[in-house]
């Protein structure tokens, strides 16, 4: 799907994002910045002007069978509100990541895209960790659901085009650039990792990753994260 990119939209979350972020990352830390940058994430998302266009609903979750990559910030702040679930319903999340992990292990990113497997926050067709969603999550948005149910049906079908509302596209994907680019330019890693792999490694050592993270260091020994370039953002 080609897009225009409206550059004054852009280039206004990312100045705002950048400076906010900045100083949120500064005074509280990393962690409690991106709940800061998440909340802003959803307004922004939502402020946008084909926000009615939307397809996503309670009750559509196609999109959660696809695997997800995530920011190390994002897996401390989904273990934080894992610790809120009832010791049942975590430890069967947790069986549930390592599963996952083991299954995907070894896959390179195309293989990966290809294989669809249920998330392990879905219960009960909504998502349990609804207010710290990865920002992937936030960000995939459809007008139809038609090309989501698709894509689950046929995953080695390259040929499908899902249709994306240009303008929440593009509010989240400006805000998802900046505060990435806030957090590498703090100091923290801002590598993205498979959502799967990265929380049983976080699960495994939940006090050493973190403190890694916190210390600069590259909170996953046994992963690779991966570099993205940020797709609306210049050298500011």
């Amino acid at each position: 799907m080609e897009i225009e990119i409206d550059e004054q939209l852009v280039d206004a979350i990312v100045r705002d994002e950048l400076e906010q972020a900045r100083a949120d990352l500064k005074t509280l830390g990393p962690v409690a910045a991106l709940v800061h940058s998440q909340q802003r994430h959803d307004e922004r998302l939502a402020a946008a002007a084909d926000a009615p266009t939307l397809a996503c609903k309670n009750g559509c979750y196609w999109c959660c069978y696809f695997t997800v990559d995530v920011r190390a910030v994002e897996v401390f702040r989904i273990l934080e509100v894992m610790a809120t679930f009832d010791d049942d319903i975590r430890a069967r999340a947790a069986a549930e990541i390592r599963t996952n992990a083991a299954a995907l292990a070894g896959l390179d990113d195309e293989a990966r895209l290809r294989h669809t497997l249920k998330c392990p926050f879905l219960r009960f067709g909504r998502c349990s960790i609804y207010l710290a969603r990865p920002q992937t999550c936030r960000n995939y948005h459809a007008t139809s659901s038609a090309g989501c149910a698709q894509a689950f049906r046929e995953p080695d079908n390259d040929d499908i085009d899902p249709e994306f509302a240009p303008l929440v596209y593009q509010s989240g994907g400006a805000h998802v650039d900046a505060f990435a680019s806030a957090l590498k330019e703090a100091g923290y890693d801002a590598a993205v990792y498979e959502l799967n792999g990265a929380l049983a490694a976080a699960l495994a050592d939940p006090h050493g990753t973190r403190a890694r993270f916190e210390a600069g260091e590259p909170p996953f020994p046994s992963l690779v994260g991966r570099d993205v370039d940020p797709e609306f953002i210049e050298s500011r």
